[in-house]
C-alpha cells in the first residue's frame, strides 16, 4: 500500500497565544499576525506542493488558516472535529499563571504530563491520543498515494510528533510546534514516519507577500 503524505500545520497566531491563555476548544479567531502567517503559508504551499485535500479542525483559528491554504492551492476544504485541540475544561480562558495560582495541584499534574489526568470538564492525554489517532487513520486512509494537509492545534501536532518518533506521552517536549510551521509525515496502516518538522522558512520569505502593481 502506498503511503499518504501529510503536511501537518498548527493554526496561525491568536491573541490568546500571545497572552499564554488556554484556548482549548473555545473558538478564538486569528489575530492580524496569524492571518498574515496563514497567507504566507498558503502561498508557499501553492508554489511547492500538490495538495489533494485540506482537512481542518472546525475551530475558527484552524479553519481560517486552512481556508487560506484551500483557496491558494485549489484543494477542497473539509472540517473534522477529531482534529480539535485538547478539551481543557475549567482551564479554558485562563493564563498559565492564573492556573498555577488557583489550582496548584492540577497545575502540577498538568506540568508532569500525567497521561490519565484531565482538567475538570476536560480531556486526558490518553483520551486525546485515541481521538487523534483514530481521526488520522480515517482521514489518511482515504488518500493513499496522495498528499493531504491537516490543519489543527499545538496539542494535536505534539501527539503526531510523538507517534512518529516513539515518544511517550510523559516525555518532556523538546520539539517546536510553532504557529503556521510546516511539518511533514508519511502515514501507512503501520503508523507514522517523520519526514521534516517545524519548517518556518516561508514566514521569512518576503517573495511570498502580495505586491501591488
Amino acid at each position: 500500500m502506498e503511503a499518504t503524505r501529510i503536511i501537518a500545520i498548527r493554526h496561525g497566531e491568536t491573541a490568546w497565544n500571545v497572552d499564554t491563555r488556554i484556548q482549548g476548544q473555545l473558538d478564538i479567531p486569528l489575530n492580524e499576525n496569524g492571518r498574515w502567517q496563514a497567507q504566507r503559508l498558503a502561498r508557499a504551499l501553492a508554489a511547492r506542493d500538490a495538495v489533494d485535500t485540506v482537512y481542518t479542525s472546525d475551530l475558527l483559528r484552524a479553519w481560517e488558516t486552512a481556508r487560506a491554504v484551500s483557496e491558494s492551492t485549489g484543494a477542497p476544504l473539509l472540517t473534522d472535529e477529531g482534529l480539535r485541540e485538547r478539551g481543557f475544561g475549567v482551564f479554558q480562558g485562563k493564563t498559565f499563571l492564573e492556573i498555577e495560582a488557583t489550582r496548584p495541584e492540577d497545575a502540577l499534574r498538568w506540568r508532569q504530563r500525567d497521561p490519565q489526568w484531565a482538567p475538570e470538564g476536560g480531556e486526558s492525554l490518553v483520551d486525546m491520543r485515541v481521538r487523534v489517532t483514530q481521526t488520522l487513520d480515517t482521514l489518511a486512509g482515504r488518500h493513499c498515494g496522495e498528499q493531504i494537509v491537516l490543519v489543527a492545534h499545538g496539542g494535536v501536532l505534539d501527539l503526531l510528533y510523538r507517534a512518529a518518533t516513539g515518544q511517550e506521552l510523559q516525555a518532556p517536549r523538546t520539539w517546536q510546534v510553532g504557529n503556521a510551521a510546516v511539518n511533514r509525515l508519511l502515514w501507512t496502516p503501520e503508523g507514522l514516519t517523520l519526514v521534516g518538522w517545524s519548517d518556518t522558512s516561508h514566514l521569512d520569505d518576503e517573495s511570498l507577500d502580495e505586491t501591488s502593481t
